[in-house]
């Protein structure tokens, strides 16, 4: 496995969540507390799989994905939303955003792996 994914995540108690259940399964985890400072990682790091919640102080998931989309060394890196906003229209919107995927908060630990080896597996599109 040994894959590395990045959590960008401004609350402390969900990020040493995300990132205790992905290190007992093996992954390697990076972690961001800003959008700003997640696109620098992810541009530095290239992960695999990058995890994005939407409410971050400062620039928000949604323009971050839109940063991480419009570099060629990150596009094509899947990321999924991690809110608790669990609204359809929000989840609508997000999707809409272009995000791959979509975890609402808090986690199930056994949906939310599942989630993350499927977005692993699947094919990097061009």
């Amino acid at each position: 496995m040994n894959e590395l994914i990045l959590i960008v995540e401004d609350n402390e108690k969900n990020r040493k969540l995300v990132r205790d259940v992905l290190q007992h399964k093996g992954y390697k985890t990076l972690e961001a507390e800003s959008a700003e400072d997640g696109i620098r990682m992810a541009q530095e790091s290239g992960p695999a799989l990058i995890l994005m919640d939407i409410q971050l102080p400062g620039m928000n998931g949604i323009a971050a994905l839109g940063r991480l989309r419009a570099d060629p060394k990150t596009k094509k890196i899947p990321v999924v939303a991690v809110t608790a906003s669990a609204m359809t229209h929000d989840r609508a919107k997000i999707m809409a955003a272009g995000f791959d995927g979509y975890q609402s908060k808090p986690i199930n630990v056994k949906e939310f792996l599942v989630a993350v080896r499927e977005m692993l597996d699947r094919p990097r599109g061009g």
